[in-house]
């Protein structure tokens, strides 16, 4: 019997595995970058200078590769839904990156995937299958499990790490819409476009927004790089490999990132973390096979 893995199908999955080492060495130095200024500028502040940076790459790249056509203003409506979404999740992921554990942190973002198996019904009006709920059931398991909800163990930090996921889960539904006839380069214009204006409104209703010092600012350079870098990297892993393949490979972040907080923060690691999040991606693996399953067999 011979093999059903050719060697083309062999090298588009060391390609994607490339692609999502980059995602996730991305995601590990954003989370580091965003410790180091998060002592002296606050959340609104960060995603402010964050996105002023991305608009610079970003319209460097679109017109440096000759794209000004694809930045379009025919969905702008659902530009805007997507990046309200994501302002809320991404700040409330800044606001928690230096109250919790690193690896618990991004153990409660890898429930992403189950907030956005709720929501789709809502928003994109999909269908709720047995198999989804058993799903986000068994998430619900691993986020207890992570959370630990109890007067000693739940905190602000893990509130808002468990609530970032859902302004993720609610952005990833609105991408799926604009991916639809949009470009990568268009969304990414409209993001960093208007999570400025979002992060300079909110950053400067008290009439007082912090100058990042020299010290800072490289660290600022780090996570607009790092945050854009990041979701190009999912973005060509998920174009030439299925999810299957990619989501173990993003899974990787988790224990990553507990052994640079162990060795940078002396965070200790915690084996009810990594139960946890072995829970949640179960069950985010369970839901992306019977999807593919499902694709198989239409």
């Amino acid at each position: 019997m011979t093999s059903s893995i050719t060697p083309q199908d062999g090298q588009q999955v060391l390609r994607a595995a490339f692609w999502m080492v980059g995602a996730v060495v991305s995601f590990s130095l954003m989370a580091i970058a965003g410790r180091e200024v998060s002592f002296e500028l606050d959340t609104f502040e960060i995603m402010t200078y964050r996105s002023l940076i991305g608009i610079v790459i970003v319209l460097a790249i679109v017109f440096l590769s000759s794209r000004q056509c694809e930045l379009r203003t025919q969905r702008l409506g659902l530009h805007v839904s997507r990046n309200i979404f994501h302002f809320a999740g991404q700040n409330l992921w800044f606001y928690a990156l230096p109250l919790i554990p690193l690896a618990q942190l991004f153990a409660l973002e890898f429930t992403t995937p189950l907030w956005v198996l709720v929501l789709s019904p809502l928003l994109l009006g999909e269908k709720l299958t047995k198999l989804r709920v058993v799903s986000a059931l068994i998430g619900f398991i691993g986020i207890l499990i992570v959370a630990r909800p109890s007067p000693e163990t739940f905190n602000q930090g893990t509130f808002a790490a468990a609530s970032a996921a859902i302004g993720f889960a609610g952005a990833m539904i609105f991408t799926k819409k604009l991916t639809r006839t949009e470009t990568l380069a268009c969304i990414m214009f409209w993001l960093t476009l208007t999570q400025s204006i979002f992060g300079l409104i909110c950053a400067g209703y008290d009439g007082d927004v912090a100058v990042p010092s020299m010290q800072t600012l490289p660290w600022l350079i780090v996570i607009a790089v790092c945050g854009l870098l990041a979701h190009f990297c999912i973005a060509s892993a998920l174009s030439i490999a299925p999810a299957t393949l990619v989501s173990p490979i993003d899974f990787t972040r988790l224990p990553v990132i507990a052994v640079i907080g162990l060795l940078i923060y002396n965070e200790p690691i915690d084996a009810l973390v990594i139960i946890g999040a072995v829970v949640i991606f179960g069950a985010n693996y369970l839901n992306l096979w019977s999807e593919t399953r499902s694709a198989r067999n239409i």
